[in-house]
């Protein structure tokens, strides 16, 4: 195939491939991070919330037991193969949460309503893809650079399951199984989210397209000596990549994040579809337009600062049990808290 095609070209039929599954689980799982959050905290219910749990447990396991065959090479990741910085995971995380419950949805969630004919996703995916690529290689690099250095040096990202394996002499990857399953089974641990089988399914199948991004990508890695980086999905600074591939095809920029994208939007307009439930929307009041403008740009500053949004932290990042996941994202859910009360108790920001 590789004669046929490049390898930028597969690895964005490898993204398109993954970010289908997502798109499809977006609109018939209802898989949503606001909206986890949001049931959680206002309605009792944490059937969605369980739902990332399962994700993240499939996709622990199954990457931990691909990376003992060397299928998938975790360490080229840049979850682990970057610098980390905890108070960049906490100030990013907290600024994307925050920037996520003023615009509604977080990147991924923007897509998926896109996908279903909601043109309000349509501004926050663009805002979005524009501020993270002002803060990726515009304006604000040289100060992200500056505070929060890409060298890994002292602080490299190691993952939860090598640090215990250093400290015990236990195998990586029968540490990493055991948290994979312990995370699985304590988001089974509940009869009203198994009460719904389409639901425990469509968190499998998250869990899966994460497997098969850092899959996929491993091999073009090795096929292409080097030349695709390992990478699962995400959607921060491939919403702005897309936009200049959209601008700028002709002189290439086929990635695995342009086709993740494309391949969320197709999902979700597929499953629309199929639910009927496709219909243009826009919309008509200035004050939700401005309350998604400023979401937007905050959720694409804090993203690229926290290195991933709720998917590519709160769930590649997590399959390799990087230690930023647990801690960007338990940011992401205090301010996203916050940004939830502020908007339903009406302070004057949210008006």
């Amino acid at each position: 195939m590789l004669s046929v095609l490049s390898e930028p070209a597969l690895a964005a039929l490898v993204g398109l491939f993954g970010g289908s599954l997502l798109g499809l689980a977006a609109r018939f799982g209802r898989f949503c991070t606001l909206g986890a959050i949001e049931d959680a905290l206002y309605q009792g219910s944490t059937v969605r919330l369980r739902m990332w749990g399962v994700a993240i447990g499939v996709a622990v396991i199954g990457s931990f037991l691909l990376s003992s065959r060397d299928l998938i090479n975790a360490g080229a990741s840049m979850y682990l193969a970057l610098a980390w910085h905890p108070l960049a995971s906490i100030l990013g995380g907290l600024v994307f949460g925050y920037g996520m419950a003023l615009a509604g949805n977080c990147g991924f969630g923007a897509l998926a309503r896109l996908g279903g004919g909601d043109l309000r996703s349509f501004v926050i995916v663009l805002v979005m893809g524009i501020t993270a690529y002002i803060t990726v290689s515009g304006p604000l690099a040289a100060w992200r650079v500056a505070i929060w250095p890409a060298d890994p040096g002292e602080v490299r990202n190691t993952g939860i399951a090598h640090l215990i394996s250093h400290g015990t002499g236990l195998s990586v990857t029968l540490i990493g199984v055991v948290l994979g399953i312990a995370i699985l089974l304590g988001a089974l641990a509940s009869r009203e989210f198994l009460k719904s089988p389409k639901t425990v399914f469509w968190s499998v199948v998250v869990g899966l397209a994460i497997v098969s991004g850092w899959l996929g990508t491993t091999w073009l890695e090795y096929e292409s000596f080097g030349e695709i980086p390992v990478s699962s999905h995400t959607f921060s600074s491939p919403l702005g990549e897309t936009i200049l591939y959209l601008m700028t095809s002709s002189g290439g920029g086929l990635s695995f994040g342009v086709g993740s994208v494309a391949g969320v939007l197709l999902g979700a307009f597929v499953g629309s579809l199929i639910k009927g439930h496709f219909r243009w929307e826009a919309c008509e009041d200035p004050r939700e337009l401005r309350r998604q403008i400023i979401g937007a740009a905050l959720m694409g500053v804090g993203a690229v600062v926290a290195m991933g949004c709720t998917v590519g932290q709160g769930l590649s990042a997590f399959s390799l049990l990087a230690i930023s996941a647990p801690v960007t994202m338990a940011a992401v859910f205090a301010g996203a808290a916050f940004g939830l009360r502020q908007l339903i108790e009406g302070f004057a920001i949210a008006e």
